[in-house]
């Protein structure tokens, strides 16, 4: 049984560190972002509230703790309890014990998690919500400090990162013309969804800038992730390139978490050498493990050859064999010419498909509400607009930078203008606004009534594009919007009696 020693990883104890408390850190700021806005957007009299859901749906196909009986008070404690369990993983208590401590913990996250996104409808429709749940059922395997890391699970990461990288890479190649032709990034800078404080810096970057980028970009999705796979140091090389290029996707804009989620995952391929010889504060024999320790441990007698405990290693084995079973369709999907862009295969979403920004939008459409509280909605009233937390709205303000943090309002904003304004959330929203309703108000960043009633609310499309240098030096705007039209017409709530 010597050939079981292959299974073990010691020299990647830095990746494990790095994999476990990052996917830890996100799914913290995913209960979080939850807490602070799932009741406004989906609670009992949220936008599109979930026991609505419940009802006309009947039972759910994909698993949640919600399919019993959904309340604001049993979601709220569903987040608390995901932010302590990801808070001790960051810390880094479970990890002290057997290695079913952190497994237990981690599977508690991603069922606690999925609970959340099965019954978030549109406002959890993103990517990366499958993402973190695959992610966290992955790492769940990664074991304690009693045991080595395990290699079959660092691989499987690794396919993981090839899959989210090189799935978005053949997404573009296959999609809009502007991939293929070297301008996507002629204009994704100022159209992408929630642009950052350095996003119009970015804009502005000369024309021959943003060709490189985007040929960078195909090489960092299309070729480096191949390289995950190979002997040390090509696999940590391409992992810090991998790295690289997400910095400045984190630096340039407000994606979630999936750029962090990205850069967390690409340390699989980081070995301690290599990791030493870039950063020599990091050791080289991380929390070194005795044969007789991860007996003790981990409650058995490990096999020879391998460190690791036999009923350890048979789970892993499990795992291991589950992830690759299911990765034959996402693999089949990657070469398709229907390829399918952030689709899971399976109710518990695991092993799924990934890209984005197959097509990237030209022009910047914004959809601006706005209030009024005078007795007739006329171009004389005095029209406010509502100010949101990240998307653009003042043409002075400098955007923010909310990433990993999901502002999930400001994110479905950004849609409206791609497919249609008359959504049952928006008209829900509108609704809300006319009523005033103090949590609804608290996902936005200015409220222009200081929580009074306006009498009649508007939706107004807007072009905007970033301003020139000179046109910033000789306005202070960072933005520069030309009126559209009424998308929607003035609405009012009917009459108390």
């Amino acid at each position: 049984m010597e050939w079981t020693a292959w299974l073990d990883a010691p020299e990647y104890e830095f990746a494990r560190q790095v994999l476990q408390r990052g996917v830890a850190v996100l799914y913290l700021v995913a209960f979080l972002s939850s807490l602070n806005q799932f009741p406004a957007l989906l609670g009992e009299r949220g936008l599109l509230p979930v026991p609505d859901f419940l009802a006309r749906s009947g039972p759910l196909r994909r698993p949640t703790l919600f399919s019993w009986r959904y309340s604001d008070r049993l979601l709220r404690s569903v987040c608390w309890g995901g932010i302590l369990l990801a808070a001790a993983l960051v810390l880094g208590l479970p990890q002290l014990g057997p290695p079913w401590v952190p497994l237990l913990v981690f599977l508690a996250l991603w069922l606690l998690y999925m609970s959340i996104v099965n019954v978030g409808q549109t406002f959890y429709s993103f990517g990366w919500e499958m993402l973190l749940l695959e992610a966290g059922f992955t790492v769940a395997f990664l074991g304690s400090d009693q045991t080595p890391p395990p290699r079959t699970i660092l691989i499987l990461l690794a396919w993981l990162v090839f899959r989210l990288e090189f799935g978005a890479g053949m997404i573009k190649i296959r999609g809009g013309r502007e991939w293929r032709d070297l301008t996507a990034l002629y204009y994704h800078h100022e159209t992408q969804p929630m642009p950052g404080p350095l996003s119009r810096q970015a804009h502005l970057l000369p024309k021959a800038w943003h060709r490189v980028e985007v040929l960078g970009n195909h090489f960092a999705q299309l070729v480096v992730p191949f390289f995950l796979f190979a002997p040390q140091p090509l696999a940590s090389a391409a992992a810090g390139i991998i790295i690289g290029t997400q910095l400045w996707l984190v630096a340039s804009g407000n994606f979630a978490w999936l750029n962090w989620m990205a850069i967390v995952l690409a340390f699989s391929a980081v070995s301690d050498p290599v990791a030493h010889a870039v950063l020599p504060a990091i050791p080289l024999d991380w929390h070194a493990v005795s044969a007789g320790t991860a007996m003790g441990g981990a409650g058995g007698p490990a096999v020879d050859g391998s460190q690791a405990p036999v009923p350890w290693l048979v789970v892993v084995f499990l795992a291991t064999v589950l992830l690759l079973v299911l990765s034959y369709r996402p693999l089949e999907n990657l070469f398709s010419h229907y390829q399918l862009m952030n689709a899971a295969f399976n109710r518990w979403q695991l092993v799924n498909a990934y890209g984005a920004f197959g097509t990237v939008t030209k022009q910047r459409i914004e959809i601006v509400v706005e209030g009024t509280l005078g007795a007739e909605p006329d171009d004389s009233a005095d029209w406010r607009e509502y100010g949101f937390r990240g998307k653009p709205g003042d043409v002075r303000r400098i955007p923010g930078q909310w990433a990993p943090y999901h502002l999930r309002l400001d994110w479905l904003m950004w849609f409206l203008p791609l497919r249609t304004v008359h959504e049952q959330w928006f008209y829900a929203f509108l609704a809300k606004l006319l009523e005033a309703d103090p949590p609804t108000l608290r996902l936005l960043r200015h409220d222009p009534f200081d929580g009074a009633r306006p009498r009649w609310v508007r939706a107004r499309s807007y072009l905007y594009r970033f301003a020139t240098r000179a046109e910033f030096r000789a306005t202070g705007q960072r933005w520069i919007r030309i009126p559209l039209h009424e998308s929607i017409p003035p609405l009012s709530l009917p009459p108390e009696n």
